[in-house]
């Protein structure tokens, strides 16, 4: 179902199961969705500190080499699939929900991995040899990091975000509120899914699907 963010308080929710990953992914700005999303294989680098190009800058080329890697490996043997978007998952070192300490001042506390999901078609060599280009690109410290893992929420609520990163914090209050308004409680680590480009949107503009884990309150 799809939950607008002024709901009033509900017992239960009834879940969508998208059919594949542009359904999953689907959305209406200011919205909140509410899903089960299956698990997905990722290329993965954690980091700390204040996220940006400094910090995320020396990451992108071991994700993206393996993504890339990958996808023309699928090709040679006829498989077409497209590099999927960058995502993001960030906590506190305390592993704090609460939204004062996690968007406070303080960035010197987050925690946070960024991913790239991964075609389901890879075979376990395919796998392996992207990974060893993806960590020949990047310092050692970050390549011993550089990793393939599954994702798996489950039970998530979500939204569409419209705007600039640093003004994201009025949409995840709301998307906060829609949950506990559902009768349920934030559960594991904010996920953000990048859908537009920096480098060429507008900022007002760029398009972030915000997601959050739920479960029981």
């Amino acid at each position: 179902m799809s939950a607008d963010v002024t709901a009033s308080p509900a017992t239960s929710v009834t879940f969508d199961h998208p059919a594949d990953r542009p359904g999953e992914l689907a959305g209406t700005p200011g919205v909140v969705r509410f899903l089960e999303v299956a698990p997905v294989r990722t290329v993965q680098v954690d980091g700390d500190g204040q996220p940006g190009e400094a910090t995320f800058g020396a990451r992108m080329p071991g994700l993206y080499t393996t993504a890339y890697s990958l996808r023309f490996a699928l090709k040679r043997r006829g498989v077409e699939r497209r590099v999927g978007m960058l995502e993001g998952l960030f906590w506190t070192v305390d592993g704090a929900i609460d939204l004062d300490r996690i968007l406070g001042p303080d960035r010197g506390t987050w925690r946070w991995t960024l991913f790239i999901a991964l075609p389901d078609e890879a075979a376990d060599d395919e796998l392996a040899d992207a990974l060893a280009k993806g960590r020949a690109k990047v310092a050692p410290e970050i390549a011993a990091n550089l990793r393939i893992e599954t994702v798996d929420e489950g039970a998530v609520a979500q939204v569409l975000y419209l705007g600039r990163y640093a003004d994201e914090r009025p949409t995840i209050e709301r998307l906060h509120a829609t949950i506990a308004a559902a009768g349920l409680r934030p559960r594991g680590r904010h996920h953000e899914l990048y859908l537009g480009d920096p480098g060429r949107s507008a900022p007002e503009k760029l398009r972030t699907l915000i997601r959050h884990p739920g479960e029981p309150a």
